[in-house]
């Protein structure tokens, strides 16, 4: 227990001071501020969620008592909330009969299965929501208001110097920046988050620390009724006001997480190829240059759900069955 609660504490030290970091105004500082709930998610895959609980317990006192309350609270719903959550959702398993394993001389082993890879993503899409949402309330209560400060910062931001007033194109510039700010905003915690899951689990399995067998990640798939919730989503969008622009969010962070499941069921279908490799890393390369392809990857995912390509794929790959004698 000593040894859990040192770990836990070196964790919470190292998130908090990466979260810190932002207020330095360093460039580097963006990084570290991107990765602050990697230690602690380590401490949760490696040592248990307990680590990351303690962790960020201290680290979110440590945060309030330096710099004040808002400073603790915004650490623990972007850093040790999602860290300790995510953490305990990939180690949950619950055993089920495997008849392989027994040899006739006893009952057969259980075997372990998993919590979903596709339904973790959905709650680091929730996480994204959550943050997302939570950052816009802080600018106002409608989103009039949040419109009307975003733009403002953003004015200060990007006018001229020298005091002259911004010239139309700047204005449009700006506009356009408002509009897609709070689904940019979902989109960059939707992939740090899942950045940082990944990262820890690789940490993790690397040193021998991991609690599970490494996941079959070309699997990864939504639950079903995840396409109603973004049809929802999208639908509210179209309604106005508050509801419309927390609908934006949802529907944002919904399409990424079938982006990701996309590019799973990219993964799947290639498995045959040759020179796989090649045409996979020029798929990412492409996605990252132009960014625009990532809907492909989306239709991709949410086609994926609707005529299940990837079972239609694996049951033709499957060999011909043995002759009967």
């Amino acid at each position: 227990m000593i040894v859990i609660i040192l770990i836990a504490l070196a964790a919470g030290s190292a998130s908090a001071l990466m979260f810190a970091s932002i207020i330095s105004g360093a460039l580097i500082s963006l990084l570290l501020f991107s990765l602050a709930p990697l230690p602690l998610m380590v401490a949760a895959l490696g040592w248990g969620p307990l680590a990351a609980t303690i962790g960020g317990i201290a680290a979110a006192c440590g945060l309030g008592l330096i710099f004040g309350l808002p400073h603790c609270i915004a650490f623990a719903i972007m850093a040790a909330l999602p860290a300790w959550w995510l953490g305990h959702l990939a180690l949950l398993g619950r055993p089920i009969a495997n008849p392989g394993a027994g040899n006739g001389a006893g009952p057969a082993e259980p075997a372990m299965e998993w919590y979903p890879v596709g339904r973790i993503l959905l709650w680091i899409a929730g996480f994204a929501v959550l943050i997302t949402a939570a950052a816009l309330l802080t600018l106002g209560s409608d989103a009039e208001t949040i419109i009307g400060t975003l733009r403002r910062g953003l004015l200060r931001l990007l006018s001229p110097r020298d005091g002259t007033p911004p010239s139309d194109k700047l204005a449009q510039v700006i506009n356009a920046l408002v509009v897609i700010a709070p689904s940019a905003a979902a989109i960059n915690f939707m992939m740090t988050m899942t950045l940082n899951l990944w990262l820890a689990a690789k940490i993790t399995a690397t040193s021998g620390r991991l609690r599970r067998p490494w996941p079959d990640l070309k699997s990864a798939e939504m639950p079903p009724m995840t396409l109603a919730g973004l049809s929802a989503a999208i639908a509210f969008c179209f309604v106005g006001g508050l509801p419309a622009l927390l609908a934006q969010i949802v529907t944002t962070a919904l399409v990424m997480a079938y982006a990701l499941t996309g590019f799973a069921v990219l993964h799947t279908l290639t498995l045959s190829m040759k020179a796989r490799g090649l045409w996979l890393t020029c798929t990412y390369v492409v996605v990252v240059m132009f960014t625009w392809p990532v809907l492909v990857m989306t239709v991709l995912g949410i086609a994926d759900v609707i005529f299940g390509l990837r079972q239609s794929y694996l049951q033709r790959r499957k060999p011909p069955p043995l002759p009967v004698s």
